[in-house]
């Protein structure tokens, strides 16, 4: 029977958790990755978890700014209509 890897387990779950906490991938992948390099072993599970970790990283930041930045322009039109229901080019806006 052969050795387990050292940080291929490790691998797996940061692979798994960076579709979900994609910082939190990240650092598994990099712990997993850095116990697979002691033992002198590869640890593809864990360089596709950080590669990956990084895209949704990106992704969510980028998706992030978009909400903020909508969600501002909402806010500056309805401080500048005030209170009621707006219909601002054949959209109805209801400001609170």
């Amino acid at each position: 029977m052969a050795a387990p890897v050292p940080g291929k387990t490790l691998g797996i779950v940061a692979l798994v958790v960076a579709f979900f906490a994609s910082l939190i991938g990240i650092i598994l992948g990099f712990v997993a990755k850095s116990q697979s390099k002691k033992a002198g072993v590869r640890n593809t599970p864990a360089t596709v978890a950080i590669v990956l970790g990084f895209v949704f990283l990106a992704i969510q930041i980028i998706v992030g700014i978009v909400l903020i930045v909508t969600f501002g322009s909402l806010v500056a039109l309805c401080g500048d209509l005030g209170p009621g229901t707006h219909i601002v080019d054949g959209v109805a806006y209801t400001c609170g």
